[in-house]
């Protein structure tokens, strides 16, 4: 039996005292606004060793625990103050591996150097956080490679190496020299292969291991060092090969044409080690599961859902084979094809009912399990089970200044669109207060290819603390309802999508439960266009409106991602489908741009956008900004410095959170 024994702590964090502080009424927005105070919690192989990102001065950094060395042990911390930490993994025993990412210029030799991207390197400490080692550090395309960082294999087999696939041109000259031949940027891409690396976690020293071919875009390996498949996509086709490496030769066990579904959609390698695990639409155009068995190429069955496409696939931590996978019903449930791990996620289930839990980390022998779990109105906390004992401690939560009673009650709120379309949607109401003639804030997701559950979330959330129901509709072209759902989405930018918003904001006035003259449309990235395109085109329903780094002139913006996506075809043809093409569609994409028709907007407008934003280029919120006051409208942009499209700074969300709070306040009161 699993049982929890709340009082004592396993690990002792940084800040265990803010955890014990009594939470007002009506807590400041840095409980809200800060970072997770603890985020990816990992295991060493062996169980002595525990590491997590926590937040120190709004930057997440890397704290390092032995287990079981008592309350009074100083963790090791590190940080790196012009990188910010993205995620963590122990290699080896006594070896872990940080992602580091940081905005920058390309800065190569052609005519787009001054782009920013977001480019990402792997770094490997000791268990002491010492013997910092840059990986790949010594070798020559480390310069021209933007994201170095993708491990494929650890393979524990071997006490010093891991692997990475890395773009290597293929002669491997530096890049001074490929300079001096007059090759630079785009032009030469063809000279590059997606090659496989043999990376020494100690030194930092690489090893070509396995080469790709021309076409190569994805490696699968074993979890031994041994690579199974690739997948080779043509350049203009798109068509996707799926290769399995064969006594030292390579040979196709299938062909995805891209003109018939979305390519091969491989997750990795199953458990068994014989197949590749593969999303497949079923019967009824839900996302399902099936084993490509690699040997023969044929195709069996692993798992299909009636209603939910399978959202992700859950991969053993130490051989990265396919163990389970996650779908979203209204909250995430988790699915295990082994017996001995669906048995122990459902007695975590027993232990924490009307939660959602889940295994997060664990060692080798899965003696010791970091569990974590959340609710509606529960934000993410973390527990290490020892599985010899049956006990569970808890180690933090990732909100601590929260309590319970400061959270809204978060419930299913489906409605049908005006064109009969079931559109799932969840609804936080304030506490305390009855659901009648409240405030309002519509708050649409980004993506669009994403959805909202009814699990913790801590913008919606401070919203209703502030006093006002949160809608979070999940529109068509959300991701997890199956083909058709997604389908009817594409080219629906400003239109069919936008009007599911809509349809949702009447239906909360039917109910009496908003007030119609305090309505406000809030949303970052795709959100912020939603939020935008319903002050533009549907002015008289909102009271006001919030754009955080959203898109708002949608040719500017596919135009940009044409020119940078230049030599990425499948990108190109990605953007098409969702949005529109812009030389064909034209006229579509500037009748649903909020920037070319601001005089149509009512509203105060408040704009934020990190300046150091590579998703959604900063000129998006510029042209918006430009256009509404060339029209005399009323609207604030507020940069956000420092930062890039995800808030990754605690500092950047509490600027934030501090301007929407003003705003909505002034705007439709609490």
């Amino acid at each position: 039996m699993i049982w929890i024994r709340a009082a004592s702590t396993a690990i002792v964090l940084l800040w265990a005292g803010a955890a014990a502080a009594q939470a007002p009424v009506r807590p400041p927005i840095e409980a809200f606004g800060q970072l997770p105070n603890l985020d990816h919690p990992v295991i060493s192989p062996d169980g002595k060793h525990f590491a997590v990102l926590q937040q120190l001065d709004g930057r997440p950094v890397l704290v390092i625990y032995t287990v079981g060395a008592g309350p009074d042990a100083k963790p090791v911390v590190r940080s790196f103050p012009d990188w910010i930490f993205g995620d963590i993994q122990w290699a080896k025993n006594d070896r872990l591996i940080a992602y580091l990412t940081k905005d920058q210029k390309l800065g190569w030799g052609y005519e787009h150097a001054n782009w920013m991207e977001s480019w990402g390197r792997a770094v490997s400490f000791d268990a002491s956080g010492s013997d910092v080692v840059v990986l790949f550090r010594h070798n020559p395309n480390f310069a021209n490679n933007i994201d170095m960082s993708s491990v494929a294999d650890t393979d524990l087999d071997d006490p010093d190496n891991v692997y990475i696939p890395l773009f290597a041109w293929s002669e491997l000259l530096d890049f001074e020299a490929r300079e001096s031949h007059g090759m630079t940027g785009a032009e030469d891409s063809d000279s590059f292969r997606y090659d496989m690396f043999k990376v020494n976690v100690r030194t930092g020293d690489d090893e070509k291991a396995v080469a790709g071919g021309k076409d190569t875009r994805e490696w699968y390996m074993d979890g031994h060092g041994h690579a199974v498949a690739r997948v080779d996509r043509a350049k203009k086709s798109l068509d996707e090969h799926v290769m399995a490496f064969d006594a030292g030769n390579w040979r196709e066990i299938q062909l995805d044409d891209a003109k018939e579904g979305r390519g091969a959609a491989i997750w990795g390698v199953s458990e068994d080690g014989n197949a590749l695990v593969q999303s497949k639409y079923n019967e009824n155009s839900i996302t399902s599961l099936v084993r490509l068995d690699i040997a023969t190429g044929k195709e069996s069955p692993l798992l299909s859902l009636p209603k939910f496409d399978v959202d992700d696939a859950i991969s053993d931590e130490w051989t990265g084979r396919i163990v389970g996978a996650k779908y979203i019903d209204d909250r995430p449930e988790y699915v295990y094809f082994d017996p001995q791990r669906e048995a122990l996620q459902r007695g975590l289930e027993a232990a924490f009912p009307g939660m959602t839990v889940r295994a997060e980390s664990a060692d080798v022998a899965r003696d010791l399990v970091v569990v974590a779990v959340e609710g509606p109105r529960n934000p993410l906390t973390y527990y290490m089970l020892d599985r010899n004992s049956h006990r569970a401690t808890i180690i933090g939560s990732t909100y601590p200044l929260l309590d319970e009673k400061d959270l809204g009650d978060v419930k299913p709120y489906p409605y049908a669109a005006r064109d009969g379309l079931a559109i799932p949607a969840y609804l936080t109401l304030p506490s305390g207060r009855p659901p009648k003639n409240l405030p309002t804030v519509i708050f649409p997701h980004g993506g669009p290819e994403a959805r909202d559950d009814i699990e913790f979330d801590w913008w919606a959330q401070f919203m209703a603390n502030r006093g006002y129901a949160v809608l979070q509709p999940n529109f068509r072209g959300s991701s997890g309802y199956g083909l058709k759902f997604d389908d009817a989405g594409r080219h629906q930018w400003g239109l069919k999508m936008q009007d599911d918003i809509t349809d949702g904001v009447k239906k909360l006035i039917a109910d009496g439960i908003a007030d119609p003259k305090r309505i406000c449309i809030v949303g970052a990235s795709y959100g912020g266009y939603a939020a935008l395109a319903g002050a533009t085109f549907t002015p008289d329903l909102y009271a006001c409106a919030v754009g955080v780094a959203g898109v708002y002139d949608l040719p500017h913006f596919l135009r940009i991602k044409r020119t940078r996506s230049a030599d990425d075809a499948a990108a190109v043809s990605g953007w098409n489908a969702l949005v529109g093409d812009v030389d064909t569609d034209s006229d579509r994409l500037d009748a649903t741009s909020p920037a070319q028709h601001a005089d149509k907007v009512k509203c105060p407008v408040l704009l934020l956008h990190g300046d150091g934003d590579t998703t959604v280029p900063i000129e998006q919120s510029e042209l918006e900004e430009a256009a509404l006051k060339d029209a005399g409208k009323n609207v604030q942009f507020v940069r956000l410095e420092g930062d890039d499209h995800y808030l990754k700074l605690g500092t950047t969300r509490i600027r934030m959170l501090k301007e929407i709070e003003s705003f909505l306040a002034a705007n439709i009161g609490s």
